[in-house]
């Protein structure tokens, strides 16, 4: 009852006192507004809220800091994660560039997953498909005219960080939990659909077809073989093996912090 009384009568008497005595309503109601959160906590309206405003802008950050990782995995020329091999294949075959092409690629997967199983599709998805794309090609032609000369040394520098920021990103961006990405709900429609076989054994497999695509597709384009390491190569094996603990370590230390504030 007293929390409705401030909330409802409190902003009358202000009006009243503005008229007569010219105070700031504005600020007065601001700090009104903080005395109440002080007094009463914030309401599960409000807290609802500031979630959801939390996880677009966790999910937006996961997938800018991502494309931003992928750029410098391409720039260090040591193997991309199995998704981006295929890619990384399929921009060696096509002259367009690979924003458009990560669009038009990631948009028949999004159509697979809109038919079998739409549930796994959310607001992540669709700035996953629209965004990352342009944002890798936007970092790999910077990191290409900012480095131009880059020797061992420096793609290794490079190659780490893009692990490190690559697991940053996608820890945000599944503590958010607004949707996977295209490529992620194949996998997941196999396992959980179709009941092809559990998850890990689905997710190897289309790793393993992206992988193998890719390669076909890069020697196909007329690229010499040697050049194959940047499409796979330790990068892949990395991301393929030991991303998982890196995630789960940045979800307990500021994914979820960020999100649920420290426990």
């Amino acid at each position: 009852m007293e929390k409705i009384i401030i909330n409802d009568i409190l902003p009358s008497i202000l009006s009243i006192h503005k008229r007569i005595w010219g105070f700031p309503y504005n600020n007065i109601l601001q700090i009104l507004s903080l005395l109440r959160i002080i007094l009463y906590g914030v309401s599960s309206e409000e807290k609802e809220m500031e979630n959801k405003q939390k996880r677009i802008l966790m999910s937006i950050f996961g997938v800018v800091v991502c494309g931003i990782s992928v750029g410098f995995f391409k720039r260090a020329s040591f193997g991309m994660d199995p998704f981006q091999s295929l890619m990384s294949g399929l921009d060696a075959m096509l002259p367009i560039s690979f924003g458009t092409l990560y669009v038009i690629a990631n948009l028949c997967l999004l159509l697979f997953a809109l038919v079998n199983d739409r549930h796994y599709i959310g607001l992540a998805t669709c700035i996953n498909l629209f965004l990352l794309g342009y944002v890798v090609d936007f970092t790999h032609q910077f990191l290409l005219q900012t480095f131009p000369d880059l020797q061992i040394g420096g793609r290794v520098v490079f190659l780490a960080v893009g692990i490190v920021i690559l697991c940053i990103s996608s820890s945000f961006y599944f503590v958010a939990d607004l949707g996977v990405s295209p490529y992620d709900a194949v996998a997941l429609i196999l396992a959980n659909k179709w009941k092809v076989a559990k998850f890990r054994y689905c997710r190897i497999a289309c790793d393993l077809i992206c992988v193998v695509a890719g390669c076909a597709l890069y020697l196909a384009s007329g690229q010499k073989a040697s050049g194959l390491i940047a499409v796979v190569g330790v990068g892949t094996i990395i991301t393929a093996f030991f991303m998982g603990p890196l995630i789960e370590f940045f979800n307990t230390h500021l994914a979820r912090p960020f999100l649920y504030g420290k426990q």
